[in-house]
């Protein structure tokens, strides 16, 4: 009796260490040197919100306006309340205009909704297309696919108005598709999410590869282990992350 009172207490501890873990809000600062014409340009890279309310201490202290604070997908799912997504959404917009890319869940909450809420609130969708970014020096364009569950993902439409650009950032909710884009497409940053980092994982086990940040065939990728959790509220070795990722533009790369 006693032995398995101490088992379900372990347990019991384990569960709320692993809530806690998934609860914590964890930005990450990346900085990248590029050439061009002297400017700071600072994106804000959030993904796999899902259900998650986005935590309003974490963007208060935030102290910076960014050019771009862009969503890699999975903002909401079935299960999330559409008054949570307007939440999250007048939080996010304190930091920045918002760029939205389709993720594997979106549309659970229903595509006309989701498209009618950020056509509301003035959030950009890029699907198989590229903007560029206003009011900079250098020219910085945003490229995207659909996400990769639909099949409607289209490189070719992604990166059409952008071919011969040099400052070129992709995103794919699915990064899955990074070593075939940077084969086959000029980029200098990749943005990704989806994984979530395997969201429970046991030192380097896990389902899923952790998230990371690194220089591969030369171009910058980061993939996220992003904000919010899917199937149960949990992390644990995969820590939630979110990004500011600060573009230093100079004459010269020392």
């Amino acid at each position: 009796m006693i032995f398995l009172f101490v088992l379900i207490m372990v347990i019991v501890v384990f569960l709320l260490f692993m809530y806690k873990q998934a609860n914590e809000n964890n930005v990450l600062h990346h900085e990248i040197s590029l050439l061009g014409e002297p400017e700071q340009v600072s994106l804000f890279f959030i993904s796999d919100v899902h259900l998650r309310k986005i935590h309003v201490p974490m963007i208060e202290q935030i102290s910076k306006r960014f050019d771009a604070v862009i969503i890699g997908g999975d903002f909401a799912d079935k299960r999330t309340p559409i008054e949570r997504i307007y939440q999250n959404i007048e939080l996010l917009q304190r930091l920045g205009p918002l760029y939205f890319v389709w993720g594997n869940n979106d549309r659970e909450v229903g595509e006309e909704t989701l498209r009618n809420i950020f056509k509301e609130t003035g959030v950009h969708i890029i699907e198989n297309d590229a903007i560029i970014l206003p009011n900079m020096k250098n020219r910085c364009w945003i490229s995207a696919i659909d996400d990769t569950s639909t099949e409607n993902e289209d490189f070719d439409l992604a990166f059409e108005k952008c071919r011969g650009e040099e400052n070129v950032i992709f995103i794919s909710h699915n990064p899955e598709v990074f070593r075939e884009v940077r084969h086959n497409f000029h980029t200098k940053l990749m943005l990704g999410g989806h994984f979530h980092g395997g969201q429970i994982r046991f030192g380097s086990i896990g389902m899923l590869p952790h998230g990371s940040f690194s220089i591969r065939d030369g171009v910058f990728t980061l993939i996220s282990n992003g904000y919010g959790t899917t199937m149960v509220p949990f992390r644990l070795g995969a820590k939630p992350q979110c990004h500011i990722i600060d573009l230093h533009f100079h004459d010269t790369i020392k």
